[in-house]
C-alpha cells in the first residue's frame, strides 16, 4: 500500500535550507515511528512529497500506519493512492474505475486532477473527459462541482499518476525536534492536556512537569495523560517526565497565608520551581493551561503578578478559548474522558479569592514563608523518560508478572483507548476478555471477582504495566500484564 504525504503548507514558503532540514526531520520521525510497526515500511521523497510504501495491504497494518500519519507533526494531508506509469486519457479512465464506479452509482460527484510538469493537455481538458466518460459508464446521477457526494481524485507528476482512493488530513505543525524544547506544567485536567498537545503539534519536544500536593490517584491519573499525549502524538522524541513534592509548601500556604491570596501564591511558588527545573534540563520555556478569567488566579492582574517572579518565558496557548472549545478540542485529541475523571486536590480554595492581587501584599504574605521548602522539592523531584514512568515503583515489591499466554481462568482486561479498541479489537479466542479503558480502571477493579486472575492489555505494555503495578501497591495481587 502507498501513502502520499503533503507537507504543513507553512513549511513549504520556508528558505531552502529551513526546508530541507524540516523535510529531512519529517522522514527521520516517520522512519522511527514505522519502523516500530514494520521495519520493512519504507519512506523517501523529498522537496515536494514523501511516500510510505508499505509490504502488504494487510487491514490491520494499514490502519496503524494511517493512525501514526494522522498523528504525526508536520503533515497536512495522507492521500492512499495507486501509482503507474502515466497512460493516455483512456488509460487514466480504466486506471479510475476500479476504485470509483461503486461510489458513484446513484451519486453526484465531480473530478478533480493536480498536474505537475510539461503534458500536451492541460488539468480541465482532463477534468472534462473523464467527468463524461464516468457519466456515461457509470450509475452517477451528475456532476456536481460545488458539493458532489464524491470527489473523484488523481495526480500527476511529470510521466507517473497516482489514483486517490482515500484521503485524511493531518494534524499539521512543524516536525518534532524542529523547534526549541519546553516544559510543561501539567496538572492532567482538560487545559493543560489541550496545551501540552498544541505544543507537541507545533513540533516542539514537550518535557511534562507535575507537582504532587498528594495522593497517589493523582499522581497515576497524571502520568496517564502524559503517556497517552507522548504515545499518540511525540513518540518520536524522548521526553522526561518530572513530578515535585509539593506537599510541604502547600502547608506552609494553608497555614500561614491569607486565604485570598493563596491561589496567586500557590501559582507563584510553582512557577520558581518549575523554572529550577527548566533550567537544571535547558529548557527556555514554561508552558501552562491558563485561561484569562477562567478562575480567580486567572484574571489579567494576577497573572502579573505571578509572571513577576521570573524572566523565563511562560507560554499559554489557551490563554483567550473558551472553556467549551478547549474540552471539544480535548474530546478531538481522545483526553476528554480520562481528563473528566482526574482527581482534583482541592486543598487551595479561597472563600473570597481575590482577582487583584497587589504586588506589595503578595510579597508580605510570601515572606510568612520558608522559601527554603521550594530548593528542597525541587532537590527531592523525580526524574524519568516518559516511557519508563512505571518504574517510579521500582523500589517496592510491585513489578507486574508479564506474560505472553493466558493461564486457565484468567480474564484479559483490554484496557486501551476506545479508539484503539475499535480499530484492533482483541479477539477473545480460548480466554475471556473484559474492555475496561485505563482511566476507568482504578474505579472499576475493585467490585471483580476478587478470586479470579485478571491479566492487562494494552498494545505496547506501558499503560498496562503502570496501571498493574499501582493495582499491585494498593495490595491487589491477583494481576499482571499480557504481552502476546
Amino acid at each position: 500500500m502507498l501513502f502520499v504525504i503533503r507537507f504543513f503548507p507553512e513549511i513549504t514558503i520556508k528558505t531552502r535550507p529551513v526546508r530541507q532540514r524540516m523535510i529531512k526531520a519529517l522522514r527521520r520521525n516517520l522512519r522511527t515511528l514505522l519502523g516500530r510497526v514494520d521495519a520493512r515500511i519504507s519512506v523517501t521523497g523529498d522537496w515536494d512529497l514523501l511516500e510510505v510504501e508499505t509490504h502488504s495491504d494487510d487491514e490491520n497494518l494499514v490502519s496503524q500506519v494511517v493512525e501514526i500519519l494522522r498523528n504525526t507533526p508536520g503533515i497536512s494531508l495522507i492521500s492512499q493512492v495507486r501509482k503507474q506509469p502515466l497512460p493516455d486519457f483512456d488509460g487514466i479512465l480504466a486506471a479510475i474505475m476500479p476504485f470509483y464506479r461503486d461510489q458513484l452509482q446513484g451519486r453526484s460527484f465531480a473530478v478533480r486532477s493536480k498536474r505537475q510538469g510539461n503534458h500536451e493537455f492541460n488539468s480541465m481538458e482532463l477534468e472534462r473527459f473523464l467527468g463524461a466518460a464516468l457519466l456515461n459508464q457509470t450509475g452517477a446521477t451528475g456532476v456536481e462541482l460545488r458539493q458532489p457526494d464524491v470527489t473523484v481524485r488523481i495526480e500527476i507528476r511529470q510521466q507517473v499518476l497516482y489514483v486517490v482512493t482515500h484521503q485524511w488530513r493531518g494534524m499539521g505543525g512543524y516536525p518534532m525536534g524542529t523547534q526549541e524544547p519546553v516544559l510543561s506544567l501539567i496538572s492532567g485536567g482538560f487545559d493543560s492536556a489541550v496545551s501540552s498537545y498544541l505544543f507537541m503539534r507545533r513540533g516542539i519536544q514537550t518535557h511534562f512537569l507535575f507537582f504532587n500536593l498528594g495522593g497517589k490517584e493523582h499522581e497515576l491519573a497524571v502520568k496517564e495523560v502524559a503517556l497517552y499525549l507522548w504515545m499518540r502524538f511525540g513518540s518520536s522524541h524522548r521526553v522526561k517526565f518530572v513530578s515535585v513534592p509539593f506537599e510541604p509548601i502547600l502547608s506552609e500556604i494553608l497555614n500561614k497565608v491569607d486565604t485570598g491570596l493563596m491561589g496567586v501564591v500557590l501559582k507563584r511558588m510553582m512557577i520558581r520551581a518549575a523554572e529550577q527545573v527548566a533550567r537544571d534540563l535547558k529548557l527556555s520555556a514554561l508552558v501552562t493551561g491558563e485561561c484569562v478569567a477562567q478562575v480567580a488566579s486567572q484574571t489579567l492582574p494576577n497573572l502579573n503578578v505571578i509572571d513577576q517572579v521570573t524572566d523565563m518565558l511562560i507560554l499559554r496557548p489557551l490563554i483567550v478559548t473558551d472553556k467549551q472549545d478547549i474540552i471539544d478540542m480535548a474530546r478531538r485529541i481522545g483526553t476528554e474522558e480520562f481528563s473528566a475523571q482526574v482527581p482534583e486536590y482541592c486543598g487551595v480554595i479561597s472563600v473570597k479569592p481575590t482577582t487583584s492581587a497587589k504586588p506589595q501584599r503578595v510579597a508580605e504574605e510570601e515572606a510568612k514563608i520558608d522559601t527554603s521548602l521550594i530548593d528542597a522539592a525541587v532537590a527531592a523531584r523525580e526524574i524519568q523518560m516518559i516511557d519508563r514512568v512505571v518504574e517510579v515503583l521500582a523500589h517496592r515489591d510491585v513489578e507486574p508478572e508479564q506474560m505472553t499466554t493466558v493461564p486457565d481462568g484468567a480474564v484479559v482486561i483490554d484496557i486501551r483507548h476506545p479508539d484503539e479498541q475499535e480499530r484492533a479489537p482483541l479477539s477473545a479466542g480460548e480466554f475471556e476478555v473484559a474492555v475496561v479503558p485505563f482511566y476507568q480502571l482504578s474505579s472499576r477493579f475493585a467490585s471483580m471477582d476478587a478470586s479470579r486472575q485478571y491479566l492487562l492489555y494494552c498494545d505496547k505494555g506501558m499503560m498496562s504495566r503502570l496501571h498493574a503495578s499501582h493495582l499491585k501497591d494498593a495490595g491487589h495481587r491477583n494481576v499482571g500484564v499480557y504481552r502476546p
